[in-house]
Parts: C-alpha cells; sequence; structure tokens
C-alpha cells in the first residue's frame, strides 16, 4: 500500500457561528473528526492545504489525518472526507467533517462514474445512453478508487453495461439491491431500457 498523504488539523475549542466566523476570518476551516469508534472531536485547520488535499483525494480516497490537540501532541488517523460545505459566494470551504475508517474494513462510497472513448455502435449509427453518473462501491479505504472509468469504445449496437458486470479495480465491488443498466447502446427508435 502507497503512503497516505497527511493533512494537520487542530483541536477546536471554540463553539457557534460567532466562533466559526472568526475561523473563517483567519483562513481556517472549522470541521468534526468523526473517529471510528464513534467520537465527534472539533477540530480546525488551514484553509488552503485543505484545498490541495481536497483536489488530490476528493471525497473517496483516504488520507492521514494528523490531529494535534491542547498540549501539543500528534496523533495520525485514517480518515476520509464525509462531506464538506463550500460558500456559494466565496467558492470557498465552510465546513468539513472527517469520518474516521479502519484500514482493515470495508467501507462504502458513492464514487463518479465517467464514460471514456466512442463506442463502435455510435459510428455505425446508433445512440449511446448512460443511465448513472455515480455508484456505491464497497472496498478497503485504500482500495477505493477516486472515480470509476468505463470505457465503452467497444459496445455495439444492442450492447449493454450493468452494474453487476462493470470493469472494477481488484479489491472493489459494487452495492446493489437490483442490477440496473449503466450504460445501452441502442438503434433510435429502438427502446432502451434502464430496469
Amino acid at each position: 500500500m502507497a503512503e497516505l498523504k497527511t493533512l494537520s488539523v487542530q483541536k477546536r475549542t471554540a463553539f457557534g457561528k460567532g466562533a466559526n466566523r472568526r475561523l473563517r476570518a483567519e483562513a481556517l476551516v472549522p470541521g468534526v473528526y468523526y473517529t471510528a469508534d464513534g467520537q465527534n472531536i472539533p477540530v480546525q485547520m488551514a484553509e488552503l492545504p485543505l484545498v490541495k488535499m481536497y483536489e488530490q483525494v476528493g471525497r473517496t480516497n483516504v488520507f492521514q489525518l494528523e490531529l494535534e490537540d491542547e498540549t501539543g501532541a500528534k496523533s495520525l488517523h485514517p480518515v476520509f472526507v464525509w462531506d464538506a460545505q463550500y460558500s456559494p459566494v466565496k467558492s470557498t470551504f465552510t465546513h468539513v467533517d472527517f469520518l474516521g475508517v479502519d484500514l482493515e474494513k470495508e467501507i462504502k462510497v458513492k464514487v463518479q462514474v465517467e464514460y471514456a472513448g466512442t463506442p463502435k455502435g455510435v459510428k455505425v449509427g446508433g445512440t449511446m445512453e448512460t443511465y448513472r453518473d455515480e455508484v456505491v462501491l464497497a472496498a478497503k479505504p485504500a482500495d477505493m478508487p477516486r472515480k470509476l472509468v468505463i470505457d465503452v469504445t467497444g459496445m455495439e449496437i444492442g450492447q449493454t453495461i450493468r452494474v453487476s458486470n462493470m470493469p472494477l479495480p481488484e479489491g472493489v465491488r459494487p452495492v446493489f439491491k437490483s442490477d440496473y443498466t449503466m450504460v445501452s447502446v441502442f438503434m433510435e427508435g429502438a427502446e432502451a431500457s434502464a430496469e
């Protein structure tokens, strides 16, 4: 397993709207670290390192949270971004929640889906229809992909890729109740069904 990236945070001691506004005025972002064993720890972090980390890991990849407590002691915790709130005016983070994970236990995460290429069936007059732009995947935190890229270049007219047979990295599986269609290629006039 590759070494995990690290984001430094400090325990937050001031709470409420006024305290959070003061933090944001100092280019700090309030947040909460939800530990794997159920504790909630209010934290704060510098905005720029958070933005850089988020650009690299998004909401699906695990990284290390370096937590500094009131005494200056530091500890590392594997986490991923559970929720992020933004200012619609300034396009900056206003609050971030981190979820602690056990690196040996499977987690479930919604992952963005990207369709790559032009299907063979489209080149001969067919139409490609995509039905989902995200899918829930289960994997150990370090195996979770940031996004799922499905290559559709080999698809002919009449072919579909369903959630059960989409190509996935090793150690990753889809989570679904019914086997729905992700993408299909059909001739215009023929019905496509997302089931």
